[in-house]
């Protein structure tokens, strides 16, 4: 049985069967049977069921918010606008994919070749509970209107949203089967990856579940596409506008309850304005409040479970334990739920979980470099490489060292890091391979075939 847990008051919400192998192998064979269907079907007439599900989304879009909070935990209104964003993608892929997935001519000694893109088939989505939607729909919307069709393998405390998601997809009128979820534990994974019909698997999710379920799907030779964590750095130069950053870096690291790959981790600023940096910095996490996620009020809900918010304090007590400094925070408080505060530490440096991990959730290490190439080096200076961001009044100087210095898929300059549908989103290192959204994204699971003709 599969139970899913109120992180806020740490009450059942409901216990759901877990799917035997019988049942699992019928529900892909009846993907792959609707695939065969889809994958003929226009650019068209997919655009209108994926408009559909845009409409689906907004239009019960409180109904959506509600299963989201309740199951994790993230404020009311973030659920808002995560359900909004949903409906962006779809309606962006449902425009754009015919664009994207053209036929390219490509000019050799053939009197004609170029280069097709054909659907595979059914594609497995091992997806995490952080954006229980937007996880999901930023993998659904491209695939299914590339003409595959899709099994999701959900984090078993946001089974009813992965349910949601497939009741979603029912009401806009795509095909029975299409898009199907599979209420199964992660013991069952690897005989979901080796499935005849499954033809590629993408994951969203840590480091060590990444590193397993690409070795189940090397194993039997099936693509896989990898988002992973981040230990995303922010570097604060000394031109930077401080009052505007340090809103920006408090927004980046409590976002969804800090629980976001690509939320700000290390703060990194230069001696010169280390001091004020900190002071606005504390200060403005210090006035966010924590509580009840559907109170309007609150900007921070309790993190998604007990043993999450466990390990995260763990985190951070071994830290202050090897020298860390506590500014704020740093406790747990007395009352039911996953709740955690922002908490905010100084002094970092290397062999600190602050400094050598991913601290999921509302927590902030804040760092010292003497100068620019010492905070560079910093940055730099962490085996993943997801997102990064540097905060300057010099847009050159910003767009040099983004481009040309932090090592990470996603690097933006003064804002914080976010993914667009519009944007390829990825990472290197330890945060995975293989890029999402955009053209890009769309491209990872199809046949790029070669067409030649004499």
């Amino acid at each position: 049985m599969i139970n899913s847990i109120n992180p806020a008051t740490n009450e059942e919400i409901k216990t759901y069967p877990e799917m035997n192998k019988d049942q699992i192998d019928r529900i892909i064979s009846e993907s792959h049977n609707s695939f065969l269907n889809w994958h003929k079907t226009t650019f068209s007439q997919r655009a209108v069921l994926m408009k559909k599900a845009a409409e689906v989304l907004r239009l019960k879009k409180d109904k959506w918010a509600e299963v989201m909070t309740l199951e994790m935990g993230k404020p009311i209104n973030q659920s808002r606008g995560e359900v909004e964003k949903c409906a962006w993608v779809c309606d962006y892929f449902a425009e754009n994919a015919e664009k994207f997935l053209e036929d390219e001519i490509i000019n050799s000694d053939a009197s004609k070749s170029f280069v097709a893109y054909n659907p595979l088939g059914v594609i497995l989505a091992v997806m995490p509970w952080n954006f229980p939607f937007w996880q999901v729909f930023r993998f659904a919307a491209p695939n299914l209107m590339a003409g595959n069709a899709g099994v999701l393998k959900h984090s078993s405390n946001v089974t009813g949203c992965a349910l949601a998601i497939e009741e979603i997809f029912k009401e806009a009128g795509f095909p029975e089967n299409l898009f199907r979820t599979l209420v199964v534990s992660s013991k069952g994974i690897k005989s979901v990856i080796e499935n005849k019909h499954v033809r590629a698997v993408t994951l969203t999710g840590s480091v060590p579940a990444g590193k397993a379920v690409a070795s189940m799907a090397g194993s039997v030779l099936k693509k896989t596409v990898l988002e992973l964590g981040g230990s995303d750095p922010y570097l604060i130069l000394e031109d930077a506008d401080l009052e505007k950053t340090a809103d920006t870096c408090v927004a980046s690291r409590l976002i969804n309850g800090g629980q976001s790959c690509i939320a700000a981790k290390r703060f990194i600023v230069v001696e010169q304005v280390y001091d004020k940096f900190e002071k606005l910095f504390v200060e403005k996490m210090k006035g966010k409040k924590m509580g009840d996620p559907f109170d309007e009020n609150n900007y921070l809900g309790p993190q998604a479970r007990n043993d999450l918010r466990d390990e995260l304090h763990t985190q951070v007590t071994n830290s202050i334990k090897k020298g860390a400094k506590l500014l704020l925070g740093g406790e747990i408080p007395k009352r039911s739920g996953a709740y955690y505060p922002p908490t905010v530490l100084s002094e970092i440096v290397p062999g600190m979980p602050a400094y050598d991990e991913e601290l999921f959730g509302p927590v902030a290490a804040v760092i010292k470099a003497k100068d620019e190439k010492e905070g560079i080096k910093i940055a730099n200076d962490t085996s993943f490489g997801l997102g990064a961001a540097v905060f300057t009044s010099d847009v050159k100087r910003g767009e040099r060292i983004a481009k040309e210095e932090l090592q990470a898929g996603c690097c933006f300059i003064n804002e914080f890091v976010k993914s667009d549908p519009r944007l390829p989103f990825g990472g290197i290192k330890e945060s995975g391979y293989g890029r999402e959204l955009s053209a890009f994204g769309i491209k990872e699971f199809v046949n790029i075939k070669t067409v030649y003709v004499k």
